[in-house]
């Protein structure tokens, strides 16, 4: 974004655009499960009798639906934290062309595209909160808005001729220093799409949102595959990680008030404004009390890796008596797409400003790996993470995987074990621990799968 919308857009005493002439309503956003359910059985919902952890069913495609690269797929709701489930999954052929096309119909997008310039494939999960509203729009938008993107530098995508030296002199095209650099060339422009992607498309949602008179956000993580190299692209805290038979590799990293308090800090460092008096940027290790007023107490600030003592009052990032911190005390992530109207409570201070849309970009590339039968990405909401650690799902995934190599759907029944696993107070965490919260599991296997791209 730029500094002078930024400005006008956040900060008081700046002139705020004007305000759109009332239109008509737009109707409320449909719920729904992902298309690719379709034929798997009734959904949960609010008229179900029990939500028992143990009752609670587990949802995947119909045996013969096939998703791409036969990836898994798992889904449970939660035990009456919501109505609905608030989680939501994409996944499909991403059709990049040389030029602009129509708009899309309202039908399924997941289409063939025999014309394609460039293709590649997709995979998301939406954890939504404040209803499920914002990952429904997300699930259906972030899609097109990456296909977009991926048109306009298409052709430094698909670019087979190294650029002109200064003496006009033309490089081979397998010269090793155009090779490297063209590969870099690629990553930037895929990255940079991604980044513009989460951008439009939270834009698409606050205005979609607001026009319908409905709040809330999600956090969006989406793999993409494009000429052998995996891109994971991550705003909230869900999380990808890479199974191999000796290897657990994190593709993602969660944003959290935790993990971005220096971030989170420096913005309120230099836009005191923003806080409106409300707040200190200061971090403390406990929240305050009146007792404190004039005691010492310690405090960190955005430049500070370690506590020290000062007066304090109130902490951006304010701890709750649970272990987990609460941007300006009401959303536990940092980063994800929506909640444009979200403010704290009792107060007209917002939260957009301090919660950024744009994504964290991981990128593997898969064609220089050795890959075996068993390797896979696990993409998972929070739910599952609450309760498993990576360490814990790629014993599960190794334990599972090598007796069921002959099951054309196993990586489905992977997910489903997965989750199944969150279920059980006996569970491989031995702790007793049990997940009330929605989850969503992808299971992507890399091993033999097509993932060159397509010529002009």
């Amino acid at each position: 974004m730029s500094a002078g919308w930024f400005r006008r857009r956040f900060l008081p005493g700046d002139p705020l655009p004007a305000p759109r002439p009332p239109g008509p309503r737009a109707s409320p956003v449909p719920y729904r499960r992902p298309r690719f359910l379709r034929g798997s059985g009734s959904s949960p919902g609010p008229a179900d009798a029990s939500r028992r952890p143990d009752a609670r069913p587990v949802r995947s495609p119909a045996r013969g639906r096939s998703l791409p690269w036969n990836a898994g797929y798992a889904e449970i709701i939660n035990a009456e934290k919501s109505e609905f489930n608030e989680d939501q999954a994409a996944c499909g052929k991403l059709c990049i062309r040389q030029s602009e096309f129509g708009a899309e119909d309202d039908q399924e997008w997941l289409t063939l595209c025999p014309q394609e310039f460039l293709t590649g494939h997709y995979w998301a999960l939406f954890d939504g909160h404040g209803g499920p509203a914002a990952a429904i729009l997300a699930a259906n938008t972030l899609h097109s808005c990456l296909r977009r993107q991926l048109e306009a530098v298409v052709e430094g995508l698909v670019a087979t001729q190294p650029p002109m030296h200064l003496s006009g002199r033309c490089v081979c095209p397998s010269d090793p220093q155009f090779v490297e650099e063209k590969g870099i060339r690629t990553e930037d422009l895929v990255i940079g799409a991604l980044e513009s992607a989460f951008q439009e498309c939270d834009e698409v949602i606050g205005r979609e949102l607001e026009a319908s008179g409905q709040v809330g956000g999600c956090t969006a993580l989406v793999a993409v595959s494009l000429q052998g190299k995996l891109y994971v692209a991550n705003a909230g805290d869900s999380r990808a990680i890479l199974v191999r038979r000796d290897e657990v590799r994190v593709l993602s990293s969660e944003f959290t008030p935790e993990t971005e308090r220096q971030r989170i800090q420096q913005l309120a460092f230099v836009y005191p404004e923003l806080l409106a008096g409300e707040f200190t940027r200061l971090e403390f290790p406990r929240r305050l009390k009146g007792d404190d007023l004039g005691q010492k107490v310690l405090f960190r600030d955005h430049h500070m890796s370690a506590l020290v003592h000062l007066l304090g009052l109130f902490a951006i990032t304010l701890h709750l008596p649970c272990p987990q911190a609460r941007l300006l005390g009401t959303l536990a992530v940092s980063r994800g797409l929506g909640d444009h109207q979200l403010r704290v409570l009792d107060t007209n201070i917002q939260l957009k400003p301090f919660l950024l849309s744009v994504p964290q970009v991981t990128v593997l590339d898969v064609d220089q790996l050795e890959l075996q039968e068993e390797d896979v990405v696990v993409m998972a909401t929070d739910g599952l993470w609450d309760v498993l650690s990576n360490e814990q799902v790629a014993w599960l995934v190794r334990s599972f995987l090598p007796g069921n190599r002959e099951d054309p759907h196993r990586f489905s029944e992977l997910a489903k074990m997965l989750i199944h696993s969150t279920q059980r107070k006996d569970g491989p965490t031995g702790e007793g621990q049990v997940s009330y919260d929605d989850i969503s599991v992808f299971v992507i296997p890399l091993h033999g799968q097509d993932r060159g791209s397509s010529g002009h």
